[in-house]
């Protein structure tokens, strides 16, 4: 139970961090530095995700902690995404068709997503489709990690249930290292 406090207090946490940071963006601010602060948080995200998955290997036994943890990274991505877009539109209106408020932006992030794209909000500024892509992409990799987390936790308490003990204990060999390089 204190998994979902936690990771329900992380979401709510983000939000209000979300709608709450105000937004004041220099007029005369390069579009370049934007460029590299997106991807200056995207490396950051790429990091956060490589950590959190890096922990779950070396702990399977708490593996329901570490599938908390991807949730939560889950959540950041998706704010991040929806805090990148909404500055975006709100630095160049003609990156997005539909996108005015913060909501609007979270919206879209979170319908890119689950990959519905309803149509309604939708990037039209290359600047604005690269980013779609990037987030896109993220998100593939974030749930297959989430998936891969699951489907080890499942074997672990499988193997568990059959031996009656941990990996350690059972002369199966421990999970492969997980290292940037895969």
């Amino acid at each position: 139970m204190g998994h979902v406090v936690r990771s329900t207090a992380i979401l709510l946490c983000a939000l209000v961090a979300y709608y709450a940071l105000p937004l004041s963006i220099p007029e005369d601010l390069p579009g370049a530095v934007g460029g590299v602060l997106f991807l200056a948080g995207v490396g950051g995200l790429v990091w956060l995700t490589v950590h959190e998955v890096r922990r779950f290997a070396a702990r399977l036994n708490e593996a329901r902690t570490r599938v908390f943890g991807l949730i939560a990274v889950l959540y950041i991505v998706v704010v991040f995404f929806a805090l990148a877009y909404y500055l975006m539109e709100r630095n160049d209106p003609s990156q997005f068709a539909d996108l005015e408020t913060r909501t609007d932006a979270l919206y879209f992030s979170i319908v890119t997503l689950g990959t519905v794209g309803y149509g309604d909000v939708h990037a039209t500024g290359q600047g604005a489709r690269i980013a779609v892509m990037v987030q896109i992409v993220f998100d593939l990799v974030v749930i297959g990690a989430l998936f891969a987390v699951a489907s080890s936790q499942i074997a672990h308490r499988m193997n568990v249930a059959r031996t009656g003990q941990g990996h350690e204990d059972a002369g199966d060999p421990p999970p492969p290292e997980i290292t940037p390089r895969g």
